[in-house]
């Protein structure tokens, strides 16, 4: 008996533009429930987190509404350490939201007879559903997670759906099925794997969630691959789990204070307003300052009393910086310490991009090569080193 949420659903995503016409068999015949575990902690629009568990033997209606809703779904908690019922520190697997998922397959231009890397198989979904547009011997998915890809090939096969399944890294190489003519990450990466690249024949694109370390949002690039070198530009802003082998390192406020305390700092003011620079997570400009400023984490602390600090890490050297925004001020304290004026740098970025006209996401691309990744704004030859 088909389900009237998981049939809206479908409408919506049709409407929205996210399900295209050709995986309308694949969306009917691959369903999202399928691939769940029985325990679910559904992201809650209202709250912003994803805090509350759900769990099917208890409360069916509710873990069906949450499958068939357009929202992301985390199935595991801090790489499968955490127990009980509360959320654990770190979501590491998830179900993406069904918009985002449906998007991406239909970004991925795939045609018949092509091969694919799927990289994160997480609950098989994705997997499934290109195994069902394009075959059994046409995909390969890699998970780094035993247990997590145990369950999804479970599922995967309880539908008759038979990628070849791997467990492992997927920056390690070579994989099985290759060389690919698409490679799919729903797993975010500071880097492109270079065994990506040279799994895949010339004229492959490769989509992928990249972003840097100053902030945990991430872009999708749609780069094209010929003669080694992969290339293209970014499609919109997401977030996803990052590539475990690739997880930001730790900046540790207390080491770069020890190193250069805060009464060698050098003192000044800025008139760049909080409202435009403290855009949030899931906004445009934190990823454009990460493009701009190497090796930097920013952390965005709570308002508290009308006052709201704003810190910046350098990941090489231990310079840090610190903007303390006050609430009606039309100016904000500076201070900054170590080799590096990462204030500077970040105004600099934030200045350069107000310069441009604020150029939109689907403006810049990447370029990924054996020199290293290379931003643009709209021109390739015009490029810039990050990372």
């Amino acid at each position: 008996m088909g389900r009237a949420g998981r049939a809206e659903l479908g409408r919506r995503l049709v409407r929205s533009g996210a399900l295209s016409s050709d995986w309308l068999p694949t969306f009917a015949a691959v369903d999202r429930a399928a691939f769940l575990p029985d325990r679910i902690w559904p992201f809650d629009v209202t709250r912003q987190s994803s805090g509350v568990l759900v769990e099917r033997a208890t409360a069916p209606d509710a873990w069906y509404a949450a499958a068939d809703g357009d929202v992301p779904i985390v199935t595991q908690w801090d790489d499968g350490r955490h127990r009980g019922d509360d959320p654990g520190h770190v979501a590491t697997s998830s179900s993406s939201m069904p918009s985002v998922v449906w998007s991406l397959l239909r970004e991925l231009s795939v045609e018949n007879g092509m091969k694919v890397l799927d990289v994160g198989t997480g609950t098989g979904e994705t997997a499934g559903a290109l195994t069902h547009r394009l075959g059994h011997a046409r995909v390969t998915t890699v998970e780094v997670d035993a247990a997590v890809s145990a369950h999804a090939r479970e599922r995967l096969c309880r539908l008759g759906l038979y990628p070849e399944v791997v467990v492992g890294d997927a920056v390690e190489g070579p994989l099985p099925g290759g060389p690919y003519d698409r490679v799919l990450a729903t797993v975010g990466v500071r880097e492109v794997p270079e065994a990506w690249i040279g799994q895949t024949r010339d004229g492959a694109i490769v989509l992928a969630p990249w972003g840097t370390h100053f902030t945990t949002g991430d872009a999708m690039v749609r780069l094209s691959v010929k003669g080694g070198v992969a290339s293209g530009s970014f499609v919109g802003l997401v977030e996803f789990m990052k590539l475990r082998s690739q997880r930001a390192p730790a900046a540790r406020h207390a080491d770069c204070l020890a190193a250069h305390p805060f009464g060698e700092a050098e003192i000044s003011r800025t008139e760049v307003p909080e409202a435009e620079f403290t855009t949030g997570r899931y906004t445009l400009l934190p990823f454009v300052l990460g493009l701009r400023v190497p090796r930097c984490v920013r952390a965005v602390a709570e308002r508290r009393d009308g006052r709201r600090p704003v810190w910046f890490y350098g990941l090489a050297d231990r310079s840090w910086a610190c903007v303390l925004f006050e609430e009606g001020a039309p100016e904000a304290q500076v201070w900054q310490a170590g080799p590096r004026r990462l204030w500077e740098e970040v105004a600099g970025a934030y200045e350069w991009w107000v310069a441009r006209g604020r150029p939109e996401v689907t403006r810049f691309g990447l370029t990924v090569g054996p020199e290293g990744p290379h931003a643009w704004l709209e021109d390739p030859a015009a490029s810039w080193p990050v990372g």
